[in-house]
């Protein structure tokens, strides 16, 4: 098993031995795509939805009979850059396996060729193309998914922020893959996506061609029950002590939110010394270090934003969870301007990604920007 210097993991995946419960959602990954099933997951962004896959994709099982692929398109903006992200990471996956795996990639995938080049001082293969020098993005595309087919063993592909897509300025995006997707024998998908609307919309809206082609796996936060021990045994295994009680304070603050938990965990870990038993205030300590280290960036996203969205945000912080935020009573206890405007800029709000909406509650995503912004104007919060 391998060992790291501080075991609350904030990136990327180690071993099981550092990732918590999610036993009854790896079960039914598994289970889904073992059975040839495509999957949605969906949930807030940070909750977990890598993690998970990244455990599923460790399973012995599957590292045994599968060849597992992981694209994150978050920050792609069309099909070329689409394409681009799927040939180099499936290259990436292959490399180590050897050359006749990267000949191989190359023999179906001729499009690409020239993306396959020697690194000049190590001699191993390497991928390097611009985006801008695929010229037949559909070509490639098709050429991807024979060589998925054509794999020696079944493939799972698993891609993340996958309502992306649903930005791309082409239209028809959606019925190519579908197109190609339901052609598919020896490869099975999962998408995972952070904005629910649009996910739903492109799985479950009648009128859009994935409409119901996969099974739906919610994500929410991992039971408190299950993560305080996690917490409280990894910090014994090094001789430090936190208590019950601090972890849920901690848990119920982020609202079981997995990758600020970790975070802070990971801060709180690295302040203690061995035979330490952790205290209140260096709970707060660890909290006020991590917002501190975000502040350049929160003030930046303050200074692209409008007096209006400001105005909105400053007000969505205060609340924590925003109600009726177009009502006489909001708008007069926060000394906002209209119903129309508030309105508007919530709108620009959820685009930009700063606030989320569920069941028409409103709160700051990122949940160290909304504490910081509480800090800031003078509102606090309790631990």
């Amino acid at each position: 098993m391998k060992k790291i210097r501080n075991p609350f993991v904030t990136s990327g995946y180690v071993s099981a031995e550092y990732f918590c419960d999610r036993i009854k959602e790896s079960k039914e990954v598994i289970r889904k795509v073992a059975n040839g099933n495509n999957l949605a997951i969906i949930s807030p962004r940070r909750m977990g939805k890598t993690g998970l896959i990244e455990h599923c994709f460790h399973n012995d099982e599957i590292q045994q009979y599968y060849y597992t692929f992981f694209i994150d398109i978050y920050a792609t903006g069309n099909l070329n850059e689409l394409v681009f992200k799927l040939g180099k990471q499936i290259f990436e996956t292959l490399k180590p396996k050897g050359k006749m795996f990267v000949e191989n990639f190359f023999s179906v995938i001729s499009s690409l060729r020239p993306a396959f080049k020697l690194d000049s001082m190590t001699g191993a293969p390497a991928f390097d193309i611009g985006i801008g020098e695929i010229k037949e993005a559909e070509f490639t595309l098709e050429e991807i998914f024979t060589y998925l087919e054509t794999a020696a063993k079944p493939c799972i592909v698993a891609i993340d922020e996958f309502q992306q897509i649903a930005k791309y300025p082409e239209k028809n995006i959606e019925a190519i893959l579908r197109t190609h997707i339901q052609k598919c024998k020896n490869t099975t998908f999962i998408f995972a996506g952070s904005q629910q609307h649009l996910m739903q919309n492109i799985f479950f809206s009648n009128s859009r061609p994935f409409y119901q082609s996969v099974s739906l796996l919610p994500l929410d936060a991992i039971a408190m029950e299950e993560y305080v021990p996690f917490v409280i045994n990894l910090f014994a295994n090094d001789k430090k002590q936190i208590s019950e009680e601090l972890v849920k304070k901690v848990y119920c603050l982020f609202e079981g939110h997995t990758w600020y938990l970790q975070n802070i965990f990971n801060e709180l870990y690295s302040l203690m010394e061995i035979n330490e038993t952790c205290s209140l205030a260096l709970v707060q300590e660890a909290i006020e270090s991590k917002i501190a280290s975000y502040e350049p960036m929160f003030q930046s996203t303050l200074y692209f934003l409008s007096e209006r969205q400001k105005e909105v945000l400053y007000a969505i912080a205060k609340d924590g969870k925003a109600t009726e935020v177009t009502s006489g009573g909001f708008i007069k206890r926060h000394g906002l301007l209209s119903p129309s405007s508030v309105q508007a800029s919530i709108k620009q709000l959820l685009d930009k990604e700063i606030v989320t909406s569920k069941n028409n509650v409103y709160q700051v995503y990122d949940r160290f920007f909304g504490l910081w912004l509480s800090k800031v104007y003078g509102i606090g919060y309790v631990i």
